[in-house]
């Protein structure tokens, strides 16, 4: 099981892990949230989900892009 974990855990876009370090929350329950949240209100969470892992991607790339302020 732990085989499994580490792999969807690598390939995923780490949303649960940004949310659970941003609110304090662990990222187990965070990514327990969303599979429960998903299946009561028919997958509309997923839209959300997607929407924050192409904002994690966007900020990713910014901050690769420029290293200092002064890059402007």
């Amino acid at each position: 099981m732990k085989r499994i974990t580490d792999f969807i855990e690598k390939q995923s876009f780490g949303v649960c892990n940004a949310l659970g370090n941003r609110l304090g929350f662990s990222t187990s329950s965070v990514r327990l949230s969303f599979i429960y949240a998903s299946f009561f209100t028919f997958g509309s969470p997923v839209v959300l989900y997607f929407a924050l892992a192409f904002w994690l991607n966007v900020r990713r790339a910014m901050r690769r892009q420029r290293s200092t302020v002064w890059d402007l």
